[in-house]
């Protein structure tokens, strides 16, 4: 696939950035050796991805439109500009996707027994199935909307709809006169395609090992001609919309902060429209319903015969699918902490990292859990930003605070498209006793932080839990992320200055080691690039190396090429949006960009200052944009430990000596695959770190050697 031109001399565009990073989510989708369902799962992550862009990303550009057409991005390029741009480029991922599911996906699928098979294809025995499916099961659900009326139905957000264009029957009398049609207004009927229901409808087969199936929106389709008793179905369309989801509560209006934000959540269903999926099988409907909503031919994406990816996703759930999905990894123990009784005496003596999916997040949980049970222990505070569904850290804050301890949660209502969830937790831990605090006026709290304080002897001794991924077990085992557990006396004292500050009345204060946007983290990390230009020499050339999920802070990026014409070696590994241009003589010949993308989602910020001989490695929760460093609450933390410090340079080496499943960022805004050199055995950094923790489970489980000692 082709890249656009997505950059100025300096900065490429950071919506194009995001597509490419898309793109390289599809390239493994793509790719004959990975297994098929996993090859699915890619695509589909393809969709959601979407999906959430044009819901914020793409509607702000179009506010932008209207209300500052003229304004530039740092890229160079205006709102219509940008618009144009990732509607070209957004159509040529979406259409080699919708190519892959048609061309390879179903007909591999079909290989190993299990058959799409749209309607006008099924057998006698299957459309009798299907009709009574349909009469019974899916036709009472459906309501069809007329769209002659004053005003237009609604059409829910990212909700699969179908479209009917009508004829009356001659002859045949209607129950209203209004249903005739009107000069020059066709007769169209929407009908939403109900989710109470699965979209995979498996069908009766006749041939041994084969399992056929349909989707349920092909048979509203099919079907949906019941609904309109005198009336011809001349044509039919299916079609999704998205929404306007950029929007927020106004924080300083002095309402009711959960109900203001439970309204915007309804807002959020009828917002403007932002773009159309659809089938091709009416360009008199596409035409229609772009007219209604207020899209232009930019915002349509129609497509041949469409398959939704996520529906082919639940074969999954199907019986005989291991063998097309990856070899199971397993999650491993944490080698350093106990695994009888609790970590505080470990804590006491050691730093401990934990690196997941690669080992268990059982750790945390079990950490919060021993917490809740310990008599010592007197409070627990935590910032909660996702969470998930059936959490076990939400129960285990409920039983600790039922047991007597003093439990505060600073609840980030503002975590977008989980606000629903995060209002329900903060409603049922406030039932429980927990003292719940709903983040800070106009700033997100996103910093991942928990403290356990614990009556120890005469005195009391603090734990420290921080890292760059959220307290989300479900996550935790698809997202690499590395968490530290302390009991360090400073950052203890940081993170008790922290809570004050997030939750209280204080004043800013001085950390010595936590770093907290939006007061000081960019300062210090300006700081650090800049102490790295000073002490590079052409003998001891300064190094840089990051790996974070995004880079988009201007100030960030000139620092960093002005640390590259002073010499200094700068190595970033970004997972997703990069709008510094490495490569450019004079500029970043010095500089190298890299991604990889592979069966985890690379989730963690790693920072390494080589300091001349005092080098420094920092985690955080903050990617370097401005979002992250100048309008959300974030922190960054040192590794202290020269044990742990080891260990996450090791991490970190591995990421850049990768040879595949990774990708390099040209000086032309393009990002290359990388493959093995000839007679190169493969470095995928991933297998390599699993395999290394899995050797050290091994040598865990070893029993030790005893020494018998021979008495008289």
């Amino acid at each position: 696939m082709a890249t656009a031109k997505i950059s100025s001399d300096k900065f490429l565009n950071r919506e194009l950035s995001w597509i490419e990073f898309n793109a390289r989510v599809l390239h493994e989708g793509l790719r004959a050796d990975v297994p098929l369902l996993e090859r699915l799962t890619f695509l589909s992550i393809v969709t959601s991805n979407f999906n959430e862009f044009f819901q914020v990303r793409v509607a702000s550009i179009k506010r932008l439109l209207k209300n500052a057409p003229g304004a530039k991005d740092i890229s160079g390029l205006t709102p219509k500009q940008q618009l144009r741009a990732i509607s070209e480029r957004a159509h040529e991922v979406m259409a080699a996707q919708q190519e892959c599911l048609k061309t390879q996906i179903l007909p591999a699928l079909a290989k190993e027994g299990f058959v799409y098979k749209r309607p006008e294809n099924f057998s006698a025995a299957q459309k009798e199935f299907t009709e009574d499916f349909f009469k019974n099961q899916v036709l009472p659900l459906l309501t069809p909307l007329r769209t002659d009326t004053e005003q237009f139905p609604q059409i829910v957000n990212l909700k699969y709809h179908a479209a009917f264009l009508l004829k009356p029957i001659a002859n045949i009398r209607t129950m209203n006169e209004a249903f005739e049609a009107k000069p020059g207004v066709p007769l169209v009927a929407l009908v939403q395609i109900p989710d109470t229901i699965p979209n995979l409808i498996w069908l009766p087969g006749e041939k041994p090992n084969v399992k056929e199936f349909a989707t349920l929106a092909d048979l509203v389709i099919k079907y949906g001609t019941w609904l309109f008793a005198g009336f011809e179905v001349k044509q039919s369309l299916l079609f999704n919309v998205a929404r306007d989801a950029d929007f927020a509560v106004d924080e300083d209006s002095g309402e009711n902060f959960v109900q203001a934000m439970q309204e915007i959540l309804v807002q959020r269903q009828s917002s403007f429209a932002v773009r159309i999926v659809c089938n091709k099988t009416s360009s008199e409907l596409q035409k229609f319903l772009a007219n209604k909503l207020n899209l232009t031919t930019q915002d349509v994406y129609a497509f041949e015969g469409l398959v939704d990816a996520a529906t082919l996703c639940e074969i999954s759930d199907a019986e005989d699918t291991a063998r097309l999905k990856n070899e199971k990894w397993q999650h491993f123990e944490n080698a350093a902490l106990p695994q009888e009784g609790a970590y505080w005496d470990t804590l006491k003596q050691r730093d401990v990292i934990l690196h997941v999916p690669y080992e268990s997040y059982q750790s945390v949980v079990k950490f919060l859990e021993d917490a809740a049970e310990d008599a010592d222990v007197l409070s627990i505070k935590m910032t909660l930003y996702r969470t998930g569904r059936s959490s076990p850290i939400i129960t285990a804050l409920k039983k600790a605070a039922r047991n007597g301890k003093q439990v505060t949660a600073l609840v980030e209502l503002k975590a977008r498209f989980d606000e629903e969830l995060n209002i329900a937790w903060a409603e049922e831990l406030e039932r429980a006793g927990v003292i719940v605090v709903y983040g800070l006026v106009n700033l997100k709290v996103h910093a991942k932080i928990m403290m356990v304080i614990r009556r120890e002897q005469d005195t009391f001794k603090r734990y420290i839990h921080l890292s760059t991924g959220n307290y989300n077990p479900k996550t935790a085992r698809l997202y690499s992320d590395i968490s530290l557990f302390t009991s360090n006396h400073e950052i203890a004292n940081d993170a008790t200055k922290f809570f004050n500050i997030v939750t209280g009345y204080s004043a800013l204060q001085t950390m010595k080691y936590l770093s907290m946007a939006p007061v000081d983290l960019k300062s210090k990390l300006l700081m650090m690039i800049q102490r790295e230009i000073e002490l590079s020499t052409p003998e001891t050339p300064g190094l840089i190396m990051a790996k974070m999920n995004s880079l988009a802070d201007e100030q960030v990026i000139s620092a960093l090429y002005r640390a590259n014409r002073a010499g200094v070696r700068v190595m970033l590994n970004i997972r997703g949006i990069c709008m510094l241009l490495p490569g450019v003589k004079g500029m970043s010949e010095n500089i190298k960009v890299v991604s990889i993308v592979d069966r985890y989602l690379e989730h963690a910020r790693i920072f390494y200052f080589q300091n001349g001989v005092s080098p420094e490695i920092y985690l955080a929760s903050a990617d370097w944009m401005p979002r992250n460093l100048d309008r959300r609450i974030e922190l960054m933390f040192p590794i202290l430990s020269d044990e742990v410090f080891a260990e996450i340079k090791h991490i970190l080496e591995i990421y850049f000596d990768a040879n595949t499943n990774i990708f390099e960022l040209q000086n032309t805004g393009a990002w290359k695959a990388l493959r093995p050199k000839p007679g190169e055995e493969p470095r995928r950094a991933q297998k390599i770190l699993y395999e290394e923790y899995k050797a050290r489970n091994e040598r865990n489980k070893t029993p030790k050697t005893r020494f018998a000692v021979r008495r008289k």
